[in-house]
């Protein structure tokens, strides 16, 4: 007979402290869900272990009770990838804070997982380092979350995602078994599972330690800020800058709803007759630096930028980057709720892309305003709306499948960023075939053969989650 709710939670005080364990209706609600709020399963429990001994502790007696158990940092995530959809326990990292050790010869540190992203760059930055993937969460998501979603962020088009910066990983297996997995040396031979933990979105264990790459903090960085009078213009600008060979460290573009919502919420202001902007920035020796931005600013000009913004210090650089990092966060003027979505398409596909996403938001009858990593095909629409009313919640997840569905015909990707989660699990086979996704699944089969490690997440047709999926899509719509 199962346990009830509160007969496991004190089950588990006898596995950790009782401070490190909540339950109940407040534990439930908190923990319910990620950013991707339109699908919610609440937990059975909420531990919160403070080091990797712990969650082993967790994860075996889990498996020993037939238990489900999903990890989870900030939830901060966008896809459903921390939903405890089958219920049972949430493993928070959020007590698993420790920078365990910094090795400036080699330029790499060791830490725990439930440590904010942005605490590694502050930890080095008094020896020149830092820590290149910036997702714009980067003050809150943690680096567990990082690694389980392969996460980029505006500077991903220079220094690339985050499987590139992590030399090794102390995981704990879905049977509870601690493992250590690469370590300071990249390349060595051998099979490389820590490429297939990063992005793998917490289905293959729990990721508690890691050894992560550090690289010089650039001597020089000029950012600049553009106006355009239409979308296209815009677009047109990222494909002549990447042809031109100048490759910048960051080319991020906002539409006209996103400058709306900043201005709303932080008094961002820009150019009358301003209908998108692109956030560019280059970074490296100084004499590159110059000469590149200064080829970007040609290419602007020439496509019609109808005002041109360059950081003149680092006070100004922080200004200019607010309409990209506060862009999101802003849309809560807007509306109650938001979906971020984030598929990839090839960088010429872009002006067709965009105004297929406007043509679908007019036919949905929902706002949407965009604001993405132009500079490597990765879209965000943002969709907002009201999720109290069940009628919009299903025309923003039908709209958001569509544009998913669009990216793919166009060559590109069901995500760049975000990862799978629950919210495209349904779109997968529209890029992979059976067979190749028979090959994912013995490569998950490899740490994890069972369904108690983060299920119902990533691969499709997972038999004890169709009911989660009949459920959700019954409340939805």
């Amino acid at each position: 007979m199962p346990l009830s709710h509160a007969e496991l939670a004190k089950k588990l005080e006898q596995v950790l402290k009782p401070s490190s364990v909540l339950s109940g209706a407040a534990a439930e609600r908190a923990y319910d869900c990620d950013a991707y709020t339109v699908d919610r399963s609440n937990p059975t429990a909420v531990v919160l272990p403070e080091t990797t001994e712990e969650v082993a502790k967790v994860v075996k007696w889990c498996c020993e009770n037939n238990v489900p158990f999903t990890a989870r940092g900030a939830g901060t995530g966008l896809s459903g990838g921390v939903l405890p959809a089958l219920g049972g326990v949430v493993i928070s990292t959020k007590k698993m804070v420790q920078i365990l050790e910094i090795d400036v010869k080699n330029r790499c540190l060791l830490t725990q997982t439930g440590i904010a992203n942005k605490r590694l760059s502050d930890a080095v930055k008094q020896y020149g380092l830092h820590f290149a993937p910036d997702p714009s969460s980067q003050t809150v998501s943690t680096i567990g979350g990082n690694i389980g979603e392969n996460s980029g962020g505006p500077h991903t088009l220079k220094y690339g995602v985050t499987a590139q910066h992590v030399l090794g990983v102390t995981m704990v297996d879905p049977k509870g078994e601690i493992l250590h997995l690469g370590g300071k040396v990249e390349g060595a031979p051998g099979y490389d599972f820590v490429g297939l933990i990063v992005g793998g979105e917490g289905t293959l264990g729990v990721v508690t330690e890691a050894w992560v790459k550090l690289v010089p903090i650039p001597k020089e960085v000029s950012t600049a800020l553009i106006a355009y009078s239409s979308v296209n213009q815009a677009t047109q600008t990222v494909a002549d800058i990447i042809a031109a060979g100048a490759i910048p460290a960051a080319l991020e573009m906002m539409d006209q709803g996103i400058l709306r919502a900043v201005k709303l919420g932080f008094g961002f202001d820009y150019p009358e007759g301003t209908d998108s902007m692109l956030l560019i920035e280059c970074d490296g020796e100084p004499d590159a630096v110059r000469r590149d931005m200064e080829i970007v600013q040609e290419i602007c000009r020439k496509n019609g930028a109808i005002d041109i913004r360059v950081a003149q210090d680092e006070a100004e650089r922080a200004r200019l980057w607010l309409v990209r990092k506060k862009g999101i966060g802003a849309m809560g003027r807007m509306a109650p709720s938001i979906v971020t979505h984030d598929g990839v398409i090839p960088r010429s596909k872009l002006p067709e892309m965009l105004e297929f996403v406007y043509e679908v938001a007019r036919r949905k009858e929902i706002g949407v305003a965009n604001i993405f990593h132009a500079g490597d095909g990765n879209l965000h629409p943002c969709f907002y709306f009201d999720d109290r009313d069940q009628d919009q919640v299903k025309r923003v997840v039908e709209a958001g499948e569509e544009i998913i569905s669009r990216c793919i015909a166009l060559g590109g990707s069901v995500t760049g960023e975000h990862g799978i989660g629950v919210e495209k699990i349904d779109l997968m086979s529209l890029m992979f075939s059976e067979a190749d996704l028979e090959l994912q699944a013995k490569s998950k089969r490899i740490f994890n053969d069972g369904m108690l490690c983060n299920p119902c997440k990533v691969l499709p047709n997972q038999k004890s989650c169709v009911e989660h999926r009949a459920r959700w899509r019954g409340t939805a719509w």
